[in-house]
């Protein structure tokens, strides 16, 4: 599991390279014809691994604890201006989040889940091994979207 690890934390290091290059106003913009922008992209994938690692495992109770859940989970959009400081924070919690998650793993803290079908894939997740692989694609996947939405600027 440490490649799977590693695959995502460098992952989320492309998507922050990504984010890095562009100003508040871009990361912010929402191009005509679309519902969100690559700021929400970037935290729908931070608040989204915390909650099916964490709430699928019953480790917490539901997401509420989960930083920026209330924005940036699934079928949510864009409703204010981010700030300089949120994307920092976002940025943080990144990478740090994949690090504790790693460090939950290793100490058996995800014994049990929940079985899910994951609305990106329609497949279903037995274990924490299969949510930890499943979020690779689900990262790339929101960071080729922010990469489209690049396009736009």
């Amino acid at each position: 599991m440490n490649e799977v690890f590693d695959f995502i934390i460098n992952s989320r290091k492309a998507f922050i390279k990504l984010i890095d290059g562009l100003t508040i106003e871009e990361l912010n913009k929402i191009p005509d014809g679309y519902n969100n922008n690559i700021i929400w992209n970037f935290g729908h994938i931070v608040v989204s691994t915390q909650t099916l690692c964490y709430v699928r495992t019953g480790v917490l109770q539901d997401a509420a604890s989960v930083k920026f859940n209330e924005y940036y989970k699934k079928d949510t959009k864009p409703t204010y201006t981010v700030t300089e400081q949120e994307v920092a924070e976002l940025k943080t919690i990144a990478l740090e989040s994949i690090e504790k998650i790693k460090e939950d793993y290793a100490n058996g803290k995800f014994s049990s889940i929940t079985p899910f079908i994951t609305a990106t894939y329609g497949v279903q997740l037995n274990s924490i091994e299969e949510v930890l692989i499943t979020t690779i694609g689900h990262d790339n996947v929101h960071c080729g979207y922010a990469s489209a939405l690049k396009k736009y600027m």
